[in-house]
């Protein structure tokens, strides 16, 4: 961590002060901000108990689960 302060305080042209500051500002922004709020997720079901009985051709049981474009 070290060597990436120093590496952005030569690429800055800055003192190491301001920029351990600047990292330290940032980082409490970030951790004080709300998160985004994720997107429920729905996962699609398939029920192939009348489909696939009995199960003979694996190729045929994903056909009818993903659609004929499924690779």
């Amino acid at each position: 961590m070290a060597a990436r302060l120093q590496r952005l305080r030569r690429d800055r042209d800055a003192n190491l002060k301001d920029v351990v500051n600047d990292a330290l500002r940032r980082g409490l922004d970030s951790i004080e901000a709300r998160p985004k709020p994720r997107k429920p997720f729905k996962m699609k079901t398939f029920d192939g108990r009348a489909q696939l009985n009995p199960l003979d051709n694996v190729a045929e049981a994903i056909a009818l689960i993903e659609g004929e474009y499924y690779k």
